[in-house]
């Protein structure tokens, strides 16, 4: 089990994230770490690392800390097998979601759009 612990170092480095940005993350109660060593370092799993992939795909869909919050929250739960009412509200607040996150990436696409046609102006320019 030792051989699939990961130091946030590791994390960082495969999640593309800064060791500030884990830290802040544990801190404010959004994720954290599997274990710790005897010396106190960070340790992770890889359900741990999926999990802070999943909140770092949202980042750029302009999600607050505590909307992330309450997604790991409810996948947690939904994959510890909660039923009734709690499964129902997770399922429902995941639903909402998941179209609240395809029109954020629908109006990033069409940023994105802009930013090709500007490029494009700018290529037709003269060059020094």
């Amino acid at each position: 089990m030792a051989d699939a612990l990961l130091r946030i170092g590791e994390v960082a480095a495969r999640t593309e994230l800064s060791l500030r940005s884990l830290r802040h993350w544990e801190e404010v109660g959004l994720l954290r770490p599997s274990g710790r060593t005897e010396g106190g370092f960070r340790l992770y799993t890889e359900d741990d690392v999926e999990r802070i992939l999943v909140v770092r795909r949202m980042k750029p869909l302009g999600y607050t800390l505590e909307e992330m919050s309450v997604v790991m929250r409810d996948i947690e739960a939904l994959g510890a097998g909660v039923g009734g009412d709690e499964r129902a509200a997770a399922l429902a607040r995941l639903d909402a979601l998941r179209a609240d996150a395809a029109d954020r990436r629908a109006r990033l696409e069409r940023q994105l759009g802009m930013a090709d046609e500007f490029l494009s102006i700018l290529d037709a320019q003269p060059s020094g």
